[in-house]
C-alpha cells in the first residue's frame, strides 16, 4: 500500500491543476451568461444559511485559491474545450474529491442541492478508491493537453509524465486483483527470474543458531552446566564415569562455539569409528532443532568453521588447527607422541584443549599427564587429585590445567536420573564398579592381560579393515566369521563377540562386533544369536553351556545345528586363557581402539587360587551377585575354534579346535 500511496501522491498535484482549469471554464461561461441578461429583472437576494455565513471566509479563500491556480494550470496557447457544458456532473464530482462540501459545490456551480445529492449517491462518490479518483484526473488533463493545436515542450513532457502515471495506476489495479508484488513492481519479477544464488553449504540463520544454543543449555544437567561455565579454560582434563553424556555434551558445545566464533573444532578419539560418534550427535541435534541436515566429512559450516573427526593415528592428526577434544585419552595407544601432535593443533592462545576419559590403568602414559608428573619433577609441586578437591566445580592446578572428576554419584546428584544405582552394584564387581563408575584407576600389574599388552591389539578399524563395512546390511559380506557367546547368569550380563578368522594360517584374528545383553532370559539370548546369523556368514558358534548356558545352547542348536557347547572347568578356562595369550603376544588379535569395553573386560581377568587351594584358575570376580568379564570369555570362546599351535613354529595344517565340546 506504500507503493500505491506514492503513486497516488505523485498525481495529486496534476489532479488539482485539472480541476482548477475546469473551474475557470465554468466561471467564464457563467460570466458571459450574466452579461447577456442586462434587461432581466433582478432576482431577490438569496438568504445565506448559517453554515454559509459562518463558513463564508473559508469559502472565499477556497474560491480565491482556485482562481489563482486556474491561471497557472491552463496550458499555454489556444484551447479547444472538449466537454463544454456537458461536464458539469464531472466537475461537481471532481470538486467533491478535492474536499469541497456538497453545499459549497451546489452554490458554486449553481446546481440544486437535491440534484447534487442524487449524483453523489448514484455514483457513490465517497466510496471511490483513491487510485480511481487520480486516474480520472489524469485522463482529463491528458485529454486537455492532446486537444491543444500548438503544444510547447513542457506540454510534451507533461503528456509523457501523465502516460507513465497511468501505466503505474494500471499496475496498481492489477495488483489489487492478484496480490502479486511482481504486478506492482516488474523489477521483482525480473529479479526472481534470474538464477538464485544458493545459500552456503550447511547454512544456519541467526535465529536457528539461537534456537540451537537455547535447546543446548536447556538440556544440561548440573555437572554439564559446570563444564559449560569452564568452556573458556585454556586446558581442561576431565575424569568421568561411564554413560553420563560427556561425548554428547562436548559434541554440542563444540558446535555452538563453531557457529558463534567460526573457530575450527577437532575431535580426536581412540579410533575414527569412535570419533564419528561426535558427528552423529551433532548432525542429529541440528536436524532435530532446525530441520537442517549437515553434510560432509569434515563438516564445513557456512561461516567457514570446519569440524574434523580423527582417529588416534598421529600421521593423520597433523596439519590441523583449532579447538580440540581428546576423547578417551586414557585408552589410546602411544599417548605421549599423539598428545604432542594434538597440543600442536591448539598452540595459539585462542584455541582450547579439552581431554576427557574414563580411567584405565595407572601404568598408562596418560596418567603422568593427569597427575602433573612433569610439574612435580620440575618444580617439586604436588597436585591434589582427590575427589574432594576436583569434584563439583573443578579446580585449576599449578600447571594451569582445569581438572574435574564426575562419578556416577555426582551425576545422580546433578540431576541425571538415568541410572538405577543398586542394580548397577549388582551387575558389576566391586573392582569394575570402582573403575567404570567411580573414576577409580586399575592397577593391572596383576592382570593376565595388562593394558600395555592390549594396546598392541588396538587398531583404527575404519582405516585398516577395508573389507569391513559396519553400516551395511552385510558388514562382512559373505566372508566367514566365528561367534563366541558367554550367557547371562544370575546377576550378570551376557557377551557376544564376532571374530573374523585369518585368511591364512597365522594371520590376524579381527574382532568385528561386540555386544552385551542385560536382564535377558535364555530365549531372548538365543534370539540375539539368531539375529547375528542373519547378518553375518557364521561358520562356527561356541557357547558356554554352564548353568543357564545349556538352555541357550539347546535353542541355538535348533537353527544352527553345528553349534559347539563348552562346559567351563579349570582345565578348559586355562586352555582358553593360554590360547588368548598366545594370539595377543604374537600380535595377531585386532580390535577397534574405541572398544574399551573389550579391553576393560580382558584387563579384569586375574589369576586366583581354586577353592581347594591346590591349583590356579582365571576369573574376574564372577559370582551370582556380581558381574564378570563376559566379553573377554566370549572372545576366547570364539578364538577356541583355532588350533592351539596355529601361528607358532610347531603349527601343522589348520585343523579343529584344541578343546572338547559337549554334545
Amino acid at each position: 500500500m506504500a507503493a500505491i500511496s506514492a503513486h497516488c501522491g505523485c498525481a495529486h498535484h496534476i489532479f488539482c491543476r485539472v480541476i482548477s482549469a475546469r473551474t475557470r471554464q465554468t466561471l467564464a461561461a457563467m460570466t458571459r451568461k450574466a452579461a447577456t441578461k442586462t434587461t432581466a429583472a433582478a432576482k431577490p437576494k438569496r438568504v445565506m444559511s448559517a453554515v454559509r455565513n459562518t463558513g463564508s471566509a473559508a469559502h472565499k479563500a477556497i474560491t480565491k485559491g482556485a482562481k489563482a491556480v486556474l491561471k497557472d494550470a491552463q496550458p499555454g496557447g489556444e484551447t479547444s474545450p472538449v466537454d463544454g457544458g456537458a461536464g458539469v456532473r464531472r466537475e461537481a464530482r471532481a470538486l467533491f474529491w478535492m474536499g469541497w462540501k456538497l453545499s459549497h459545490i451546489a452554490e458554486h456551480l449553481d446546481i440544486p442541492r437535491g440534484t447534487l445529492h442524487g449524483w453523489c449517491k448514484a455514483e457513490k462518490w465517497p466510496e471511490t478508491p483513491a487510485a480511481q479518483r487520480v486516474e480520472h484526473a489524469l485522463e482529463a488533463r491528458m485529454s486537455t493537453l492532446i486537444a491543444k493545436d500548438v503544444k510547447t515542450g513542457g506540454d510534451f513532457k507533461e503528456i509523457d509524465l501523465l502516460g507513465r502515471q497511468l501505466e503505474r495506476l494500471a499496475r496498481i489495479g492489477k495488483y489489487e486483483k492478484t496480490g502479486r508484488e511482481a504486478d506492482l513492481n516488474p523489477a521483482i519479477e525480473a529479479r526472481n527470474a534470474a538464477p538464485k544464488k544458493a545459500r552456503g553449504k550447511n547454512f544456519l540463520t541467526e535465529e536457528q543458531i539461537e534456537q540451537l544454543k537455547s535447546a543446548f543449555l536447556d538440556s544440561l544437567f548440573k555437572y554439564q552446566l559446570g563444564w559449560w561455565q569452564s568452556s573458556q579454560q585454556r586446558t581442561r582434563a576431565i575424569l568421568k564415569s561411564r554413560q553420563i553424556g560427556a561425548t554428547w555434551y562436548f559434541a554440542r558445545e563444540a558446535l555452538i562455539d563453531a557457529l558463534e566464533t567460526g573457530r575450527n573444532q577437532i575431535f580426536l578419539s581412540a579410533s575414527k569409528a569412535q570419533a564419528h560418534i561426535f558427528k552423529q550427535y551433532i548432525c542429529a541435534f541440528v536436524h532435530e532443532v532446525t530441520g537442517v541436515e549437515l553434510k560432509g566429512d569434515p563438516i564445513i559450516l557456512a561461516n567457514g568453521a570446519t569440524l574434523y573427526f580423527l582417529g588416534s593415528n598421529a600421521r593423520t592428526a597433523q596439519g590441523y588447527h583449532g579447538n580440540f577434544y581428546f576423547d578417551e585419552f586414557f585408552w589410546t595407544q602411544d599417548f605421549e607422541r599423539l598428545n604432542k601432535v594434538a597440543s600442536g593443533m591448539a598452540m595459539h592462545k585462542k584455541w582450547r584443549k579439552t581431554y576427557f576419559s574414563t580411567p584405565s590403568s595407572i601404568q598408562h602414559a596418560a596418567y603422568a599427564f593427569w597427575s602433573g608428573a612433569r610439574l612435580k619433577k620440575k618444580d617439586k609441586i604436588e597436585i591434589d587429585l582427590t575427589h574432594r578437591r576436583l569434584g563439583g566445580s573443578g579446580f585449576t592446578g599449578e600447571d594451569r590445567v582445569w581438572r574435574n572428576i564426575v562419578t556416577i554419584i555426582d551425576a545422580l546428584n546433578g540431576g541425571c536420573d538415568l541410572f538405577d544405582l543398586e542394580e548397577l552394584r549388582l551387575e558389576y564387581s566391586d573392582a569394575e564398579f570402582a573403575n567404570l563408575l567411580m573414576c577409580g584407576f586399575v592397577d593391572d600389574s596383576f592382570s593376565v592381560f595388562p593394558l600395555s599388552m592390549l594396546q598392541g591389539c588396538m587398531v583404527d578399524s575404519w582405516e585398516l579393515w577395508t573389507d569391513f563395512k559396519p553400516f551395511s546390511q552385510r558388514p562382512f559380506g559373505r566372508m566367514p566369521v566365528w561367534v563366541g557367546y558367554d550367557p547371562s547368569h544370575t546377576g550378570d550380563s551376557a557377551g557376544l563377540v564376532v571374530v573374523a578368522p585369518p585368511s591364512r594360517p597365522g594371520g590376524p584374528l579381527r574382532v568385528l562386533h561386540t555386544e552385551q545383553f542385560k536382564g535377558m532370559d535364555f530365549e531372548a539370548q538365543a534370539k540375539a544369536i539368531k539375529t547375528i546369523t542373519e547378518t553375518y556368514n557364521v561358520d562356527a558358534i561356541t557357547v558356554d553351556t554352564t548353568g543357564i548356558g545349556q538352555g541357550v545352547y539347546q535353542l541355538v542348536q535348533k537353527f544352527f545345528p553345528s553349534v559347539q557347547g563348552l562346559n567351563y572347568s579349570v582345565e578348559s578356562k586355562t586352555m582358553l586363557v593360554l590360547k588368548a595369550l598366545q594370539v595377543i603376544k604374537a600380535g595377531r588379535l585386532e580390535f577397534d581402539a574405541g572398544n574399551k569395553d573389550l579391553a576393560a573386560s580382558l584387563m579384569a581377568i586375574k589369576r586366583e587360587m581354586t577353592a581347594s587351594g591346590r591349583s590356579v584358575t582365571y576369573a574376574a570376580g564372577r559370582s551370582k551377585e556380581t558381574g564378570h568379564s563376559d566379553l573377554a570369555w566370549a572372545c576366547m570362546n570364539a578364538l577356541s575354534n583355532e588350533p592351539l599351535d596355529t601361528g607358532t613354529d610347531m603349527a601343522s595344517e589348520q585343523g579343529t579346535s584344541f578343546l572338547s565340546f559337549s554334545d
